[in-house]
């Protein structure tokens, strides 16, 4: 079993001190951080582009782990593999040829993710998971944080684990929407090993990074 991995989301953060925010990450114990791009189209909400993920990337080592909520979204896969993503997700609805996407995504050097909507059906990549590193399920429906987890996203996620299990294939189960202290066994039980969490990280426990991102790891 591959070992559970918090990828916090920066939404959730002090966005007056993005960059030291970064570092709190990094000193508590984050693997990746996690930058969810909107642009008020795909979904509705607007939040950073590429100039802003440009910036921060100087704060910190730790891997860009870039969700593109945005259609259509192949044409601006170059600019966000420059501003330094390490890894770019897409979803299947935000473009107009997946595979193609999935290998220019490739052909940049990144890892490639593709994210499922809680309406989203696995037989969309079901063909394509051998190329592809990271498949993040949504347990909430994207565009704005702090929303209620959906509980029958889990199933999705066993069914994806048992796929990835008989194939013997090496791709990351992410799961993201309103994860916290009281679903992320859940989560980890179904076969998830990459949780992202932005408000429970940066909010609870008086906001003590390193404590929320141990609690969140232990299953």
């Amino acid at each position: 079993m591959k070992k559970i991995q918090i990828s916090p989301s920066i939404l959730s953060a002090d966005f007056s001190q993005l960059g030291n925010e970064i570092k709190r990450l990094e000193e508590g114990g984050a693997d990746m951080i996690h930058v969810d791009v909107m642009d008020g189209h795909f979904v509705p909400n607007l939040t950073m582009g590429p100039p802003i993920i440009k910036a921060l990337r100087q704060y910190t080592q730790l891997p860009f782990d870039v969700h593109l909520m945005i259609s259509p979204v192949h044409k601006y896969i170059q600019d966000y593999a420059d501003a330094g993503a390490d890894i770019i997700t897409i979803h299947p609805e935000a473009t107009e040829d997946l595979k193609n996407s999935i290998q220019y995504i490739k052909s940049l050097n990144k890892k490639v993710g593709v994210s499922l909507n809680p309406k989203t059906e696995i037989d969309l990549i079901t063909g394509l998971l051998n190329q592809i590193d990271l498949v993040l399920i949504m347990s909430v429906n994207p565009g704005f944080g702090g929303q209620k987890f959906i509980p029958e996203v889990l199933d999705k996620i066993k069914k994806l684990k048992k796929i990835k299990d008989q194939r013997n294939l090496k791709f990351d189960i992410e799961i993201d929407g309103g994860i916290n202290f009281d679903n992320n066994k859940l989560a980890i039980e179904a076969g998830a090993n990459i949780l992202v969490s932005g408000t429970t990280v940066f909010k609870n426990n008086n906001g003590n990074i390193k404590k929320n991102i141990d609690l969140l790891k232990s299953s």
